[in-house]
């Protein structure tokens, strides 16, 4: 029996999600001076998961990656609170170009 097409679109576009973060939870770990704008490296992904399961998949996968972003990837972490007014704006940006585009 196959999966719906909404499991398997839900399935993954948590695992694209879950790969992206953990590899720039480690960079900002690892090469701190090296990832400055970690929430653009999920608009690939993005428009990757909106071309292949529709732009609502594409929509909540970048609010996701919004809130994935904000808790792990941007000081303080494991706070959704962003203490730069720059930081904070790049991930309003990110989310106004991802879901501007829906």
């Amino acid at each position: 029996m196959a999966l719906p097409k909404w499991a398997t679109a839900t399935c993954v576009s948590l695992a694209i999600l879950i790969v992206v973060t953990a590899f720039l939870w480690w960079a900002r770990r690892e090469l701190p001076s090296v990832i400055l704008h970690p929430v653009f490296f999920y608009l690939l992904p993005t428009a990757l998961v909106a071309v292949l399961y529709g732009v609502a998949e594409g929509a909540l996968f970048a609010v996701a990656a919004f809130l994935c972003s904000a808790f792990l990837l941007y000081d303080p972490r494991y706070s959704f609170y962003v203490s730069s007014m720059h930081a904070l704006g790049e991930l309003f940006w990110f989310l106004y170009r991802r879901l501007g585009r829906c």
